[in-house]
């Protein structure tokens, strides 16, 4: 090869096209590449427990969401809209990351919680809330996070009662739930739906258009 003509050596893509057409850069995310409709449909389709559930459909990490969201309200009825926004939205990220379960969480270490971190900053600007909760919503949607664990360990991913209240926490008094798995299409239109009520309520206004740059 002449010289002046070698090839150089293109860097690796660490970008992924969302269906909105939004290109989101997992290294620096950006808000303005952020959509609902993107996270919803993406979330719809990652399956908790690697998919070692029973049902005809995967149980979600869309309609897991909502699920947490309900509890922490059942938890604390007074809690305000934005912060019910932030747990409908607690596992969002994992739209272009996955839902990794936790033990391979903690074999990636800091690095991976890191990564997980700037997604969540990012998805947070993007909808108006700040760009870390409070602790005390963050442990309240850790509570509501690991109640719903429960009921799925038990219903869905073959744990004996035993053995999930000694993983997860157990439900709250008042509060019960019988899973039924739904597919991927309409765990996407009820976690819209959920978004747009609590957005609403919360006074937030940011529509799809809001960021766009052409």
């Amino acid at each position: 090869m002449r010289k002046g003509l070698r090839k150089t050596a293109k860097e690796p893509r660490a970008w992924q096209r969302m269906l909105s057409g939004r290109r989101l850069d997992l290294l620096d995310p950006s808000p303005m590449d952020i959509e609902i409709e993107d996270i919803a449909h993406g979330l719809a389709r990652v399956a908790r427990w690697n998919g070692q559930t029973v049902g005809e459909h995967a149980f979600s990490v869309a309609q897991h969401s909502v699920v947490v969201e309900e509890i922490c309200a059942h938890i604390q009825p007074d809690l305000e809209p934005r912060w019910r926004l932030a747990a409908l939205l607690h596992d969002a990220s994992e739209y272009v990351i996955g839902d990794m379960i936790s033990p391979f969480k903690t074999a990636l270490g800091y690095d991976y919680k890191l990564f997980e971190e700037r997604l969540e900053i990012a998805i947070h600007t993007r909808f108006g809330l700040p760009a870390r909760v409070p602790l005390a919503i963050k442990k309240l949607i850790k509570r509501a996070d690991r109640a719903c664990a429960y009921f799925e360990a038990t219903q869905l991913a073959g744990f004996a009662v035993a053995e999930s209240i000694e993983f997860f926490d157990p439900p709250p008094a008042g509060y019960d739930l019988h899973i039924e798995p739904l597919s991927a299409a309409l765990a996407q239109v009820r976690y819209i739906q959920r978004y747009h009520v609590l957005s609403e309520a919360a006074g937030f206004s940011v529509t799809p258009q809001a960021f766009d740059t052409e």
